[in-house]
């Protein structure tokens, strides 16, 4: 790996391994998407502030908040990330308020916020908000028993592109069917559909893309994951970049985190270690800024893709939460 890519993988095991011991008690899956999460932030957290975000999280919301409960710990290390953690809660909270004024409330929907506060103001939710609902709605109208709570995240992020209402429904409408003919899971083509109904290009050229980067793994000896895991190829596979290169990165990636205690037989499987080398290399490749059209719907697909699979996270420890 190059020292940039290296710097990157290694952050990511300081943080997840910072965030593990503070957190002992949390899923093993969560944790590393929230180190991820904290990596495209170049900030130094500790142990102390995690805890004390942690209280203020606490102290702020009830214990029925949608902030609380399975998105606990992926809200607290976005204020870990934050300069002002309380300005970005408060932030959160106003966001999430003009959400449900459309929506029902959900941890998705929360954690969506709390994004959000790094790309748009308080005063930009309400129209945001607004034309998510438009947009949901066409969601629902396709895919009646698919589209759920979750979806709204999605929708939320979508609404921030430049593409009319009209242009997402039949871009996610065609990728759908396009992938729906090689991946059989519904839900997970579902959410590839959004990431890429999110970038600009013609949908059977990007579903290409995605089918050509899934089986140059296959090749590669890297059997890929065709669940939640998708989100975050899809997402790779929008990159302006050389798809040897990438695979070559994902490979090297791969191979670093199998040498890192947490990914093992007994704690997280290859297909999760190699979605999780997939991100580490989005992360890699992502803009600096969102400075035209093109980089602010590639980040925002990225952030897509990482949504998926933390909703993904979510959703199963809520069922063995029900369960227990």
């Amino acid at each position: 790996m190059n020292d940039q890519l290296t710097r990157i993988c290694e952050q990511f095991i300081t943080d997840r391994d910072i965030i593990k011991s503070t957190f002992p008690w949390d899923s093993a899956y969560i944790i590393p998407l929230c180190a991820m999460a904290l990596g495209s932030k170049n900030v130094d957290i500790s142990s102390d502030k995690l805890k004390e975000c942690r209280k203020a999280l606490e102290q702020h919301t009830s214990i029925f908040s949608s902030f609380r409960g399975n998105t606990k710990l992926p809200m607290v290390t976005i204020l870990a990330g934050a300069d002002d953690p309380l300005d970005k809660m408060q932030a959160s909270m106003a966001i999430y308020s003009e959400m449900r004024e459309f929506f029902y409330g959900s941890e998705y929907l929360a954690y969506i916020s709390a994004v959000l506060t790094d790309i748009i103001t308080r005063e930009q939710a309400e129209a945001t908000a607004k034309r998510a609902k438009e947009i949901y709605t066409r969601m629902k109208k396709e895919h009646p028993f698919l589209t759920s709570s979750e979806d709204s995240a999605y929708a939320v992020l979508m609404a921030l592109t430049e593409k009319s209402e009209d242009a997402l429904a039949s871009e996610m409408e065609q990728c759908y069917k396009i992938l729906k003919q090689h991946f059989h899971n519904s839900n997970p083509v579902q959410s590839v559909s959004h990431v890429l109904a999110m970038t600009q290009g013609d949908a059977q050229e990007k579903c290409d893309r995605l089918l050509a980067l899934f089986d140059r793994l296959d090749q590669s000896g890297l059997k890929y994951g065709t669940y939640y895991e998708l989100a975050a190829l899809a997402s790779l596979s929008l990159l302006d970049a050389d798809s040897e290169e990438l695979i070559a990165q994902i490979k090297e990636v791969d191979e670093f985190l199998s040498e890192q205690k947490g990914y093992g037989f007994f704690t997280i499987d290859r297909k999760t270690r190699l979605m999780h080398a997939v991100i580490l290399v989005s992360n890699y490749h992502a803009p600096n800024n969102m400075t035209n059209t093109a980089a602010m719907n590639g980040t925002l697909a990225m952030v897509a893709a990482q949504q998926a699979a933390m909703c993904a996270v979510i959703a199963s420890t809520a069922a063995v939460n029900a369960a227990n």
